[in-house]
């Protein structure tokens, strides 16, 4: 599976490693992905998601049912 955020849609960003002598090579920015198991009282049921610390803040903010609802609707969540 890809190191994807199944909430925010975050994924890995592509930029440069600069040296001290200022020469630049590839480098990979990972996103902090946790596997979270989440209790979602609305359909009664556990689920499992890879969640990025920005995820879990904003499933604090507005709620699992909200995060899900607008990650689907954004068509981050994948079943």
């Amino acid at each position: 599976m890809a190191r994807i955020c199944q909430i925010t849609g975050k994924k890995a960003m592509v930029g440069n490693h600069v040296s001290h002598s200022n020469k630049r090579t590839k480098r990979k920015f990972d996103v902090n992905l946790f596997r979270k198991k989440f209790y979602w009282v609305e359909e009664d049921c556990w689920i499992s998601l890879n969640v990025s610390a920005a995820g879990l803040r904003l499933i604090n903010k507005i709620g699992l049912d909200a995060a899900i609802k607008q990650a689907a609707e954004k068509g981050y969540l994948n079943r």
